[in-house]
């Protein structure tokens, strides 16, 4: 007596989740049907960029594993180099002043280099 009772509970039990798996379908099917329905929207200008700045970034990261590859992509997306972001022309020409000076400077040592290089890099 008491298995077929036990029978007849489980058997209520499957029928019950089949019935609502069979609900839960038909529920879905229209939203889908209208997703299937809209015309496939182009994307952006800029998420055109993105997708491609994406693309690109993925390529340079080969390679890289885990944190590393979460720290490159980072940077690479927002535009930065791997040692920063790129310098300004302002800052390239202070570079390259910097450059010229230490190469004039050659051969100086101690206050009298600090000096030179203190005019130089003002005038």
């Amino acid at each position: 007596m008491k298995q077929l009772i036990v029978a007849a509970v489980c058997a209520l039990f499957a029928l019950s989740s089949a019935h609502a798996q069979q609900g839960e379908a038909k529920k879905g099917a229209p939203a889908a049907e209208k997703k299937a329905a809209q015309p496939k929207k182009e994307p952006s200008e800029a998420q055109k960029k993105q997708q491609a700045r994406m693309q690109d970034c993925n390529v340079k990261a080969e390679g890289k594993a885990g944190d590393e590859r979460k720290k490159f992509m980072s940077s690479c997306l927002k535009g930065e180099t791997s040692s920063g972001k790129e310098p300004t022309a302002a800052q390239k020409k202070q570079q390259d002043r910097m450059r010229d000076c230490n190469a004039k400077a050659e051969g100086k040592s101690g206050d009298e280099r600090k000096k030179f290089m203190s005019s130089c890099l003002k005038g």
